[in-house]
């Protein structure tokens, strides 16, 4: 007899429907077929072992497990679930396997019949949606994930038995409802951390709420122990709350990535990705042999933070300069070539030196001559020209730090940057993908970030003494009209200007001089 479930296969970050044929006839053998890896292959064994232990039969005759379309490669175990489902459905063990067409079942079974949770759930409910399935099986853990998708009946199960009494008539399974608005929204600003834990630190504090208001990147040069990482964990609780629909385009890439915790639903916060500076290139843009999303995908809508930035390989951090760029990584194989979102804003930090304090007010810089320009040169021009304020971090005085009073909290700054972005959004509501100044195009610069002759000048004069590079003067003018955005000034002036030529001074000539 020849039965037909549905599963899903995940590519990127989108999901593309499986059917699983099952047919058992007269011969011997079983038999996967459909371009299976390893661990498709593997399932019959898994499938066979939780059919047993629950007091069913496995086939004896020949069986023939196809994964249509058969020119895609199917990996994991997630089909596990609906290959033991057909199965049963073939042998004629199901009361009720006309139903089977109604769903898609994905699960990865024990041997048992315990099923354990699977990735991507949440681009395969989608999916599932989009072609008019009337209901998801999936495992209970991952039953919130994909229950965020409206118009689809999510049914979370734990063992094979409930899918089995399921089909036949035997019971009736719960459809998981999530409340999506509510607990996204109820969520969104519960943090950990607060910018009135820094004391001292103003000007740092101003340039990343400068960054935050224009989705600027940014760069914090200073000694060990001045705060610079403390300042970047800080970063997302003055960005702006996630919109829903950037919230489900987070959480798709995670859900793909595995990376989302148990029964959890929509990601509420923007991410925040620190790898360690022994990261490989396809770690952090992403690869492998079925393409996953690396660490500056998981960052999409959010901030990563590269720590002690000239400890990366400069392989790592070349491969960054076109993602930063386009906003999107295309990952290339010989059969399959796919896109990750990768909008993220780039925060990284650095000491000034290989021994950490030269310009130290207090400290003295042991470092042998030409060893500090050395060090800041393992950062490649081209990619310290996409990075719009290098801030210079200062130790904090003890006076400072003894101070009893709080600073400004998270809360008072996200107001601003709010304020800023509401501008923004305004200005470039007729611009597909663009919503920040960060993102404008050249063409766009030209008309909106419009400057007087005083400011011409200024602008000049700070080319000409740090032989800046074109890419350099447009972001000089990207940051000034940030700066004036937060003043809310309709026009750029040369205060506004000045600002943003001084986080241009770390550049390589500037610096070690």
């Amino acid at each position: 007899m020849l039965i037909k479930t549905f599963g899903s296969a995940v590519y990127g970050v989108e999901a593309i429907t499986i059917t699983i044929e099952v047919n058992v006839s007269n011969g011997q053998k079983y038999f996967i077929v459909g371009l299976p890896d390893n661990a498709v292959k593997e399932s019959l064994q898994r499938v066979e072992s939780a059919i047993k232990t629950n007091n069913l039969h496995m086939p004896r005759t020949k069986l023939v497990v196809n994964l249509a379309p058969a020119d895609i490669k199917k990996s994991g175990s997630s089909f596990d679930l609906p290959i033991a489902v057909g199965v049963l459905g073939a042998s004629e063990q199901l009361d009720e396997p006309e139903r089977l067409s109604e769903y898609i079942i994905m699960g990865e079974l024990s041997l048992d019949g315990a099923i354990k949770p699977i990735r991507g759930a949440l681009p395969i409910a989608i999916q599932a949606r989009k072609e008019g399935f009337k209901g998801l099986i999936v495992p209970q853990q991952n039953a919130r994930e994909a229950g965020l998708v409206n118009n689809l009946q999510v049914y979370g199960v734990s063992h094979l038995k409930e899918v089995i009494d399921f089909f036949s008539g035997k019971e009736n399974l719960k459809p998981v409802e999530v409340n999506t608005r509510e607990e996204f929204f109820n969520a969104q600003y519960n943090f950990d951390i607060d910018f009135n834990d820094v004391k001292g630190q103003e000007n740092i504090k101003r340039a990343l709420e400068i960054a935050a208001a224009g989705g600027h990147n940014a760069i914090l040069i200073g000694p060990p122990g001045a705060g610079k990482t403390m300042l970047a964990k800080r970063l997302p609780t003055i960005l702006p709350p996630l919109s829903l629909h950037e919230a489900l385009e987070t959480t798709k890439i995670h859900s793909v990535a595995g990376k989302l915790p148990e029964n959890s639903s929509l990601i509420n916060k923007r991410p925040y990705r620190s790898p360690h500076h022994t990261v490989s290139d396809a770690a952090l843009v992403g690869g492998g042999g079925i393409p996953q999303p690396g660490e500056i995908s998981l960052a999409h809508n959010g901030v990563l933070f590269l720590d002690e930035l000239p400890e990366f390989k400069r392989s790592v951090l070349e491969v960054m300069r076109q993602p930063m760029e386009e906003r999107r990584v295309t990952i290339s194989r010989a059969k399959v070539a796919l896109d990750f979102p990768a909008n993220f804003m780039l925060i990284a930090s650095m000491n000034p030196c290989p021994c950490g304090f030269y310009n130290h007010p207090e400290k003295e810089c042991t470092c042998p001559p030409g060893a500090v320009q050395k060090y800041l040169n393992k950062i490649s021009g081209p990619l310290l020209d996409r990075i719009d304020l290098h801030v210079e971090v200062t130790p904090v005085s003890f006076t400072e730090l003894s101070l009893k009073t709080k600073g400004e909290s998270s809360a008072e700054i996200r107001e601003r940057v709010i304020k800023a972005r509401e501008i923004q959004s305004e200005r470039y509501k007729n611009s597909n993908g663009i919503y920040a100044n960060a993102q404008m195009s050249s063409k766009q610069l030209r008309e909106i970030c419009v400057i007087n002759t005083a400011g011409e000048a200024l602008l000049k004069r700070a080319m000409e003494r740090l032989n800046l590079s074109a890419r350099a003067y447009d972001r000089i003018l990207k940051v000034s009209r940030t700066v004036a955005d937060l003043s809310g000034s309709a026009d750029i002036k040369a205060e506004h200007l000045a600002e943003a030529i001084q986080y241009r001074s770390l550049d390589r000539e500037g610096w070690a001089g």
